[in-house]
């Protein structure tokens, strides 16, 4: 019997911004804390990427870890660029803003590839007057607080949608 017969396949998630050390990988973190939180870690995989190479190899932002850490995430994925690869690894490509969608999308081969990305935001549920997570690099603490809080909201609403297209329940 082939191993991998009965088995479904994972469902895999990449979340996008710009450098990958801030808003991404605390999407990351907090998605696999929601996955964990629902039992499906054998279900669901998440990893995180950025449009520009610029930290590849590093920690997400210290500050982001911080204040990650305070709402009990840790943050320690390494930050790495987006490839086209990425649309064939990947079933849900998540990005923040429009400048990420517009990035991802130039690397788009067609439509089924361009389907697969989606605005963070579209799965916001509180925080539904946000069209887009906001870049805290350049802000002070309360930035990062307002993208933890935007970004917990809308993987909730991912994790629901993802439930209901793939008959989790």
């Amino acid at each position: 019997m082939n191993p991998t017969e009965g088995k479904k396949k994972k469902i895999r998630l990449l979340f996008v911004c710009l450098g990958n050390i801030c808003r991404s990988p605390a999407a990351e973190g907090i998605m696999l804390g929601t996955v964990e939180k629902n039992g499906l870690q054998e279900i669901i995989d998440v990893d995180s990427a950025g449009t520009s190479g610029w930290h590849q190899g590093d920690l997400p932002d210290e500050r982001m870890r911080v204040h990650g850490e305070k709402r009990g995430y840790d943050f320690c994925s390494r930050a790495r660029k987006f490839k086209r690869d990425d649309f064939d690894n990947f079933d849900y490509i998540i990005v923040m803003d429009e400048n990420n969608y517009r990035s991802v999308k130039s690397l788009a081969s067609g439509k089924e590839q361009t389907d697969k990305i989606h605005l963070m935001t579209e799965f916001s549920v509180q925080f539904n007057n946000h069209n887009h997570i906001p870049d805290p690099y350049y802000g002070g603490s309360s930035g990062f607080e307002l993208v933890l809080d935007l970004l917990e909201d809308a993987c909730e609403g991912l994790l629901q949608v993802i439930k209901k297209e793939h008959s989790l329940y």
